[in-house]
């Protein structure tokens, strides 16, 4: 029999870091062979930052048209939609955080056109993943997209954004250790697919942070340049997978059923690297290593830094495992008790 096993793995083609690498916008276009319209997805503040400059550079070669995004909802992927195909455009540029990326990652997605990817912010790894987190019916729940064609991350610009931003980016790349380790149960106890590459990428990512902790500090270019390679590295070990896996695992449905509990309280980001520290003690690994790495980057390792409760922690513990059931994790299928969450928590200091 004739070996036909198939995969799609999706890559950004080209990724630009570095100080005041924005203005390359149009020798990355070229290089990339792209003509024809484009659309610019910013928001009114990221349009001010870098939106504007973009349009600029991008005047001189393309016909540009812009749109202002407010938040990542399907509403506004849907009008995104509507604006690119209406326009007939060639292909996307979205400048700005997480969730103007998504907005333009499911946009173009859904339109069979190319984005590019131009970060203002490194909140989480969906900088460079295949997959957008869209609020849908108030809660956030993630969906295929497409990996950009090309990654251009300005440090420069990326450094002057709050810095917790960048902390929270940080922590969620940091929970990849926890979300391989669920990905490793779930093949042995599921029989679920796993890949070695992709799982080796995504702990890559997450050991350069922890070993590079003590240089991702306010207003260092150099931590910002580390923590954005991690970020694209983590989205691509996503491209590798075809799945989240690789990023997402139990610490991940504690993040999401905080959502629920108590929705803006604190970033995706920080909420997964506390989440982290409680599945990496459950799983028996080296949690305290985790938390000291979070405290050296000024991420939250409490409830409290999260600006939430004992209670909401334990709650969301108790029912996280039902917020993507048909995702194995430590967690099981049955989640763990109420006593069990709270030793869970005294133990790893969290509340």
């Amino acid at each position: 029999m004739p070996f036909s096993k198939q995969k799609l793995m999706e890559f950004p083609r080209d990724v630009v870091v570095g100080h005041g690498v924005i203005d390359d916008i149009v020798e990355l276009c070229e290089r990339l062979n792209i003509e024809g319209r484009c659309l610019i997805v910013h928001d009114e503040t990221t349009k001010r930052i870098a939106g504007d400059r973009v349009i600029s550079s991008l005047n001189k070669k393309y016909e540009v048209h812009e749109i202002i995004v407010e938040r990542a909802i399907m509403k506004e992927v849907r009008r995104v939609y509507r604006t690119a195909k209406r326009i007939e455009v060639n292909f996307l540029v979205a400048v700005g955080g997480g969730s103007v990326i998504d907005i333009a990652k499911l946009a173009s997605f859904k339109n069979k056109v190319p984005f590019i990817s131009v970060p203002t912010a490194a909140s989480h790894d969906g900088i460079a993943s295949p997959r957008a987190s869209i609020k849908e019916n108030g809660v956030s729940i993630s969906k295929e997209a497409r990996s950009p064609l090309a990654i251009l991350a300005d440090t420069a610009i990326i450094s002057k954004a709050p810095y917790r931003m960048l902390a929270s980016g940080c922590a969620d790349v940091i929970s990849n250790l926890t979300a391989i380790l669920d990905w490793e149960l779930a093949k042995r106890l599921k029989g679920e697919y796993y890949s070695s590459f992709a799982a080796a990428l995504a702990k890559t990512a997450a050991e350069t942070l922890i070993e590079n902790a003590k240089f991702i500090k306010p207003g260092i270019e150099e931590g910002v340049w580390l923590a954005v390679k991690s970020m694209i590295v983590s989205g691509v070990a996503m491209s590798v997978a075809n799945s989240s896996r690789p990023a997402s695992g139990a610490e991940h449905m504690f993040s999401h059923a905080l959502d629920r509990i108590a929705p803006g309280k604190a970033m995706h980001g920080e909420q997964c690297g506390v989440g982290a520290i409680m599945m990496m003690y459950l799983h028996g690994g080296d949690w305290e290593s985790i938390r000291d790495a979070l405290k050296e980057i000024g991420a939250p390792t409490t409830a409290k830094e999260l600006g939430i409760t004992k209670r909401d922690v334990v709650k969301a513990l108790t029912m996280a495992h039902k917020v993507r059931p048909e995702r194995y994790t430590i967690l099981g299928t049955d989640g763990i008790t109420k006593e069990a969450a709270e030793k869970l928590v005294k133990i790893t200091g969290v509340a």
